[in-house]
């Protein structure tokens, strides 16, 4: 029987006419009208045109656009056409620019966090695919990475401890005081720590949740604090405050082992209880009883991830969290924040060294994050694209990421796409970035791909093939080793999927035989563990004991910081948007704006068009407390405005008490022409600001900003 495809224009394409037709072997089967549209049309400009407008499903072909871009017109091409395209362009853009001009930015869409072994940076602890350009002359790798993670895992952990956090984990097993600040394990990706959470509590561990909502998490604790976003560096100062001024720190770790006490001590004296009170909304009774809390514990755990990272002091609230830790004494020692073994056996990587001569894109203004990380901070690519500054960028290849769904102000990113001169999108779906792009990629997804999984703690496992590759999709590993040849230096990396095994597990801790003997996966030698590690020489490679920082101790002050013209202390600064920080803004967008908390439906942008995952939330909503609503003449289910200094964004409001008063949690990733339709306009980054950003990470700030709330008529 002849394979049914459906084309047509229907009626979210431009110029839709509101019909879908079916063709079999190219001819007119039938016409269905728009209330059938099935997921996975396929529209056409015309019953006869060869010109694909855009498609809801998978992507399945390589395509090359023939119209405007942002019009979404594209023909279908091969793959060695479009290898052919992006190697072309990208020769051209090096011969008139510089091969600084192209430029590449990863995103999570992969989920194949090993093609950092075989393209990433020389430090695999920058965890990113930036180095993929290195061989063609170009340091501007970048991704996701500039506005998620790093600054918790590297930014500030890197100054203060000396090691990323990744090379941490909290020791639930032996606490006795769990602190979960700014996160919520249920929506990690993996939830793994949802289960040791829940045993610590169940022995008698008691659980604290610091958010500003009650998250799933929250709703298990003890005690749930309740915070003003973008206040949470305040809140640990004034924990310091109260330690310190109680005597109530570990004396012998703060002199043996930290540097910069008195001049922390001194600072956090600027961070009484009642006056951090008035800033971040936690009562003063509560700040003095947890400081005390911690202080005593025999052991405390800390969970943290990306919360704290979206303010105008991302980093350095982070670092003050690490500050209260070190202090009380609670870092490598049972039950506290426990550093992992080092592993006496390393995995075969392939080492890339960045272009020497040209300094990355946003280099100028964080260089601490573009020395860290050896790539790009992506948020001045706007300043290189349309006015050339420092250098222009020409050609940018998107890897499985949504641009214009994830960053502030999508429309000077769209037109950041139309001056480029080229620019090509490799994903599993056409997404709003494609439509501008000149060459669109279908990626497959990983039951189609054949890799393997690293896990924390020595274990191993192959990731087998469940599936051929649908159609003409290849994976991000093939897509990238096909590009590398083409541009002349493939032989740098394995030619295949089976080949990249061969090379990973050539040496190391695990063969591939044995691998394919347990497709359970392996455990392997990750090093015994020890506690106080620093005493024992086991956290710097030269085997001196102490911490891997320059003075070999924990640094309140960082001299690394200081270094490069930061404050070393953990200084907290005001929101740039806020109650206090700006009142007069404050009169007319009374509510504080925070968004980025995970739903269980979806991961950002994506899932928003899979009709079953759409069923456990079908449509964005904005979390409003029940006084607020009611102010505003709002109830559950309304459809609402929500309004920012920078524009107004449709969503629908959930009344509830999960969140504060004053202020609201707006869902994020919608804004996608592939999303169903009340998901379709929801961009939650018409609302925020590229300009107001951390000053060390250059993160931009998505949780600390001012808004209202109103009903839709």
């Amino acid at each position: 029987m002849a394979k049914e495809t459906v084309v047509g224009i229907c009626g979210i394409c431009p110029g839709g006419c509101g019909v879908n037709v079916v063709l079999r072997d190219g001819k007119v089967e039938k016409i269905l009208p728009i209330k059938d549209h099935p997921m996975g049309v396929v529209c056409v400009r015309g019953l006869h045109s060869k010109e694909i407008i855009y498609s809801r499903d998978r992507l399945k072909y390589p395509l090359r656009r023939v119209g405007e871009k942002g019009d979404g017109k594209f023909e279908r091409i091969t793959w060695d056409d479009a290898i052919e395209s992006i190697v072309r362009a990208f020769r051209k853009t090096k011969d008139e620019y510089g091969a600084q001009a192209v430029m590449s930015y990863f995103g999570r869409g992969s989920f194949d966090t090993n093609l950092v072994d075989v393209f990433g940076a020389p430090d695999p602890t920058s965890k990113g695919v930036t180095g993929f350009l290195y061989p063609f002359g170009s340091p501007n790798g970048t991704g996701v990475s500039s506005l998620c993670s790093v600054s918790y895992n590297l930014l500030a952990a890197i100054p203060t401890l000396g090691s990323s956090m990744h090379a941490l984990y909290p020791d639930f097993a032996n606490t006795d005081l769990m602190v979960i600040w700014g996160a919520n394990p249920p929506t990690d990706s993996p939830p793994n720590k949802v289960k040791k959470i829940l045993a610590a509590r169940k022995r008698g561990a008691r659980l604290v949740v610091i958010d500003p909502m009650r998250s799933h998490m929250a709703k298990k604790a003890d005690q749930w604090i309740g915070i003003r976003p973008g206040t949470d560096g305040a809140l640990a100062l004034s924990l310091i405050n109260v330690i310190v001024n109680e005597n109530r720190h570990d004396e012998a770790f703060v002199r043996d082992w930290t540097s910069g006490f008195e001049a922390l001590r001194d600072y956090a004296q600027e961070f009484p209880p009642e006056k951090v009170e008035k800033i971040t909304r936690v009562p003063r009774e509560t700040i003095v009883a947890l400081g005390r809390s911690i202080a005593a514990a025999n052991g405390a755990s800390l969970l943290m991830y990306t919360g704290l990272e979206y303010s105008n002091s991302g980093v350095q609230s982070i670092r003050a969290v690490l500050c209260l830790w070190a202090i009380t004494g609670n870092m490598d020692v049972p039950g506290g924040l426990m550093f992992r073994p080092p592993s006496p056996v390393k995995f075969p990587r392939i080492k890339l060294d960045p272009p020497p001569g040209v300094k990355p894109i946003g280099a100028d203004k964080y260089p601490f994050f573009c020395d860290i990380l050896n790539s790009a901070q992506f948020m001045e690519a706007p300043r290189a694209i349309l006015r050339g500054e420092p250098y222009p960028v020409k050609s940018l290849l998107i890897f499985g990421a949504s641009l214009l769904t994830s960053l502030p102000d999508p429309e000077m990113w769209k037109k950041c796409f139309k001056k480029l001169d080229f620019m090509v999108v490799f994903d599993r779906f056409m997404t709003a970035d494609a439509m501008y792009a000149d060459i669109v990629l279908p990626a497959t997804t990983n039951y189609e791909n054949l890799g393997y999984q690293k896990y924390p703690g020595g274990y191993c496992q192959l990731r087998q093939r469940v599936i051929d590759p649908v159609e003409e999709a290849k994976s991000g590993y093939t897509f990238l080793v096909e590009l590398a040849e083409g541009l002349g230096y493939g032989d740098l990396f394995p030619p295949s999927e089976a080949d990249r095994l061969e090379f990973v597990f050539a040496s190391g801790p695990v063969s591939l035989a044995e691998l394919k003997a347990h497709p359970e996966g392996v455990k392997y030698d990750a090093g015994k563990q020890e506690y106080r590690k620093y005493e024992k020489g086991l956290l710097r490679k030269s085997g001196e004991t102490g911490f891997n920082t320059p003075s070999k101790k924990i640094e309140l002050v960082s001299s690394m910081l200081e270094k490069y013209g930061y404050d070393g202390l953990p200084a907290y600064v005001e929101p740039t948007e806020s109650p206090l920080g700006s009142p007069a803004l404050y009169k007319k967008y009374p509510l504080v704006f925070n968004s980025g908390a995970r739903i269980q439906s979806t991961f950002r942008s994506q899932h928003l068009n899979i009709p079953g995952l759409l069923k456990l939330q079908p449509k964005p909503q904005v979390l409003i407390h029940p006084l607020d609503a009611r102010e505003r003449g709002i109830e559950n289910g309304d459809r609402v405005w929500v309004e920012s200094p920078r524009g107004r964004v449709g969503f629908w409001a959930r009344v509830t008490g999960d969140v504060m008063t004053g202020q609201v949690e707006v869902n994020v990733g919608g804004g996608s022409p592939i999303h169903a339709a009340p998901w379709r306009e929801a961009n939650a980054n018409h609302l925020t600001d590229p300009e107001n950003r951390d000053p060390i990470s250059g993160f931009p700030v998505y949780k600390a900003l001012l808004c209202d709330v109103k009903k839709r008529h």
